[in-house]
């Protein structure tokens, strides 16, 4: 089960409007806080800049909302930012669109069509993580056997994200598993090693996977 959606890393981008700059910034964030941070960060580079409108979402149920038209008419920016961002079904994340303004007036049905390309076209450049709930589980296997694991791994019709690997005297798999395929897994590789194997469930964790 999903418990939300967001993006892995800050993203910019920028696109020109009849002379006009749109510069997008899109960061996972965890709280207002941090996104204080990142706007005064923004606003200190952008210190020219017309307009640095502003929309974030927080809360695995996406229930705190804010958005910021900064200057421009009400309703043309924020709002069409803020509504990218619920209709990917994105949260933990916020937008930063900066403006630099060219000359040429774009109306209000221009400006919201602006600001929501801006971010749309930022978001084709990001990469999308759901956040779920997983067994992390260390698999520890001899050398003669990792060819056999790896094939297995590519075969496996269940969930399953390899999040690291120890070489020591023998080689030791961290895994994310499923929590409802754990057992199901673990049934298989037994089967497949012969019990030849040592299986440690190291607890539940949420994990952020690439979507």
């Amino acid at each position: 089960m999903v418990n939300y959606y967001s993006i892995q890393d800050p993203i910019i981008h920028e696109i020109d409007i009849k002379k006009s700059r749109f510069i997008t910034y899109l960061f996972p964030i965890r709280s207002e806080e941090e996104f204080q941070e990142h706007l005064a960060a923004i606003r200190k580079e952008h210190y020219k800049a017309t307009h640095h409108c502003q929309a974030f979402i927080l809360g695995e149920d996406s229930m705190i909302q804010r958005m910021s038209d900064d200057g421009e008419p009400a309703g043309t920016a924020g709002v069409p930012m803020l509504e990218v961002l619920k209709q990917e079904n994105l949260t933990f994340m916020m937008a930063i669109v900066v403006r630099y303004f060219g000359g040429i007036k774009l109306g209000s049905g221009g400006l919201i069509r602006a600001y929501s390309n801006a971010v749309s076209e930022a978001l084709k450049e990001a990469q999308i993580i759901k956040n779920i709930d997983q067994m992390m589980v260390a698999l520890e296997l001899r050398y003669d056997q990792m060819d056999s694991f790896t094939y297995f791994l590519s075969q496996t019709k269940h969930p399953v994200t390899l999040h690291d690997t120890q070489y020591t005297d023998s080689v030791t798999f961290t895994l994310a598993i499923n929590l409802e395929a754990t057992e199901e897994v673990h049934k298989e590789v037994t089967n497949r090693f012969s019990g030849q194997i040592e299986w440690i469930e190291l607890g539940q964790e949420t994990v952020d996977i690439p979507v």
